[in-house]
């Protein structure tokens, strides 16, 4: 039997500020464990929190870039629960006045699974959100067997709770949902947004039922979740899991199972719990906030959106719409590409020499564009050789393996000792001339519609000339002297 599912994400994302959320602490990855705390973060009797202004800025920023409202007043609530790596035994947390209401994510196209690009039932889907709110981190646990270490250099870091309606169907469209945020959040410089750090993590609510008008089924919450592909899977199989369940009358009750990468599988942890099992009530040691003179201060921050960049490509620069997608999902791509344009260079031939092969040539050496050594000006330098026929493409591709290695070189001066330049008009007609004279037999067949054999003639010019011309120019010649 078949069921409708329906899906809801619960996104944590660390934002990008210096210090922690409620103290002078600074944040940290990798570093030394329990060498970045203070009383505040460790939540010591007595130790009062101080907001951190970035930290709520960023997130207003955050929603702005999603389309999302927030109310004039803002504030601050406790969350009572016991973990070991929350020592308070609370969480200063938002519930009723988050910072950001509404607001939606765009699913990309160039953001689906690879395999699922040619099948996206909704091209244009939006996702809604119900909330963006600021909240602290828990201290990173190590479990080791019958023992556990904390580290409470993450306590305390800002964490945004991206909340989403249950509009997700399917684990395609999470995978999409996941990766556009995490674009839109990089691109606004309000997030690294990586998973292997821990920057951004995923709780998947998932319910079944069979129809559209019948409630939605009890919600199953999978925890666990350190990577993009393994939501997918993870909601691939407990769709499947709850299906058949239902498909023998198992009801499902509302519980939280974690995420077994190895097994593939989804495993019991907890009944869940309901939002008045958090005791939660207003926080009295930090003042409400006013949002509208921080919005003022984050409103020119607004950056143009990857979908906004893809758009401008296309109509500006005449790239295609694959091009400007991949060249919009980076905001560091994206500046390099603009900073390599030139009017005198299609922006089509300089998307196809950046996707082509400076792309091929980062990811051979495990580099991304952001540290890439050859800058905008000397891509744009070697196309304008290009453009104006002092090389062929192909010539290009060497000069630019060697430009790789050594940045601060005169791409022209480069071509010239790799002997790469325009033959004088007047020796390469005589080299022309020569050549269809040797090979009678491939010009009466060129004349008579053999095209390809200009091809021939063309690598027999290319050998006879002492340097290294432009294949295109010899071609054009052979043509125009045989074909008129």
């Amino acid at each position: 039997m078949s069921y409708l599912v329906t899906i809801g994400l619960e996104v944590h994302c660390q934002v990008k500020t210096q210090t922690k959320m409620f103290c002078a602490c600074r944040t940290s990855f990798g570093e030394t464990p329990n060498t970045h705390t203070c009383p505040v973060c460790l939540g010591l009797p007595g130790a009062l929190p101080v907001l951190n202004q970035a930290a709520i800025e960023k997130t207003l920023l955050s929603g702005l870039m999603l389309g999302c409202a927030s109310p004039e007043i803002s504030k601050w609530d406790r969350k009572s629960y016991f973990y070991p790596d929350m020592p308070k035994n609370y969480q200063t947390t938002q519930m009723d006045l988050p910072l950001c209401l509404g607001g939606g994510v765009p699913l990309y196209a160039h953001c689906y699974p690879t395999d699922a690009r040619k099948h996206i039932a909704k091209p244009d889907k939006v996702v809604r959100l119900n909330r963006i709110h600021l909240e602290e981190d828990v201290a990173k646990s190590t479990h080791l067997g019958n023992s556990s270490l904390i580290d409470f250099n993450r306590a305390g870091t800002p964490l945004m709770e991206i909340v989403s309606e249950p509009d997700l169907e399917s684990g395609e469209e999470a995978f999409a949902y996941l990766r556009s945020l995490q674009m839109i959040l990089i691109q606004g410089g309000v997030s690294d947004a990586d998973m292997e750090k821990g920057q951004l993590r995923c709780d998947v609510n998932i319910s079944l039922r069979r129809k559209p008008e019948d409630p939605l089924g009890a919600k199953v919450e999978l925890k666990n979740l350190n990577s993009i592909s393994a939501i997918r899977r993870a909601i691939h199989f407990e769709i499947h899991r709850q299906g058949e369940d239902l498909n023998h009358g198992i009801a499902q009750v509302q519980s939280t199972r974690r995420w077994d990468d190895e097994r593939g599988e989804t495993q019991l942890m907890r009944t869940k719990e309901d939002a008045h099992d958090y005791r939660y009530f207003s926080c009295p040691d930090l003042l409400p906030v006013r949002t509208a003179p921080l919005l003022e201060n984050v409103r020119p921050l607004v950056p143009e959106l990857p979908h906004e960049l893809a758009l401008r490509f296309e109509r500006d620069l005449g790239v295609t719409g694959y091009d400007a997608a991949v060249l919009s999902s980076d905001k560091h791509l994206a500046a390099f590409f603009e900073a390599a344009c030139d009017p005198a260079i299609a922006g089509k031939k300089v998307a196809n020499f950046i996707i082509n092969n400076l792309l091929g040539t980062l990811n051979e050496r495990a580099l991304g564009i952001a540290d890439c050594p050859v800058p905008p000006v000397q891509l744009r330098s070697l196309l304008l050789l290009v453009e104006t026929g002092t090389l062929a493409a192909s010539q290009a591709k060497e000069v630019f393996a060697i430009l790789f290695d050594a940045p601060a070189d005169d791409p022209a001066a480069i071509a010239a000792a790799l002997g790469f330049k325009p033959a004088a008009a007047g020796a390469l007609e005589a080299l022309v001339e020569q050549v269809i004279a040797d090979n009678p037999a491939e010009v009466e067949l060129i004349r008579a519609g053999n095209v390809k054999l200009l091809n021939f003639l063309t690598g027999k010019v290319m050998k006879s000339a002492t340097s290294k011309p432009n294949p295109k120019q010899v071609t054009d010649l052979l043509s125009e002297r045989l074909l008129g």
